[in-house]
């Protein structure tokens, strides 16, 4: 099983990142791979949507806010492939300079994916890392 987590400090208050991180229909805006973040069911705190990859593959996950206790959790579900899972956790906590936000990934890759665990776990730390950037600086500016 491979593993991530990746944090960032945003400047601004704990209530708007978490807002604005969960808006999946931004998602295309914050996330540069992603040309297409469609909702598409939204009852109580789950969200069931749909994410569309530059590279043209689209796939669906469901999410579940936790707004009073600061996190949100996420798992991936169809289709699953190039993975045997993925969970995500969003964490934010307020610290002094805004609300810091962790991402913590675990997944596995499917058998015969194209990618090890490690391989995958190196390119999501990455891609990760650049994504944290990209929310802090919209959200900052908003």
């Amino acid at each position: 099983m491979a593993h991530t987590r990746n944090s960032i400090v945003i400047n601004a208050s704990y209530e708007k990142v978490f807002d604005m991180s969960n808006d999946i229909s931004r998602w295309k805006e914050f996330f540069k791979e992603y040309t297409g973040s469609d909702v598409l069911e939204q009852k109580g705190n789950k969200i069931v949507f749909k994410l569309t990859h530059e590279n043209g593959n689209s796939w669906e996950s469901y999410r579940l806010l936790f707004k009073e206790e600061k996190f949100a959790y996420a798992c991936r579900l169809n289709p699953m492939a190039p993975f045997e899972f993925m969970k995500i956790i969003w964490l934010y906590r307020e610290v002094e300079g805004g609300t810091e936000m962790t991402w913590i990934q675990d997944f596995k890759m499917a058998p015969g994916a194209k990618f090890t665990d490690e391989q995958a776990e190196k390119a999501i730390n990455n891609h990760s890392q650049e994504n944290l950037k990209t929310f802090k600086e919209i959200i900052e500016k908003e």
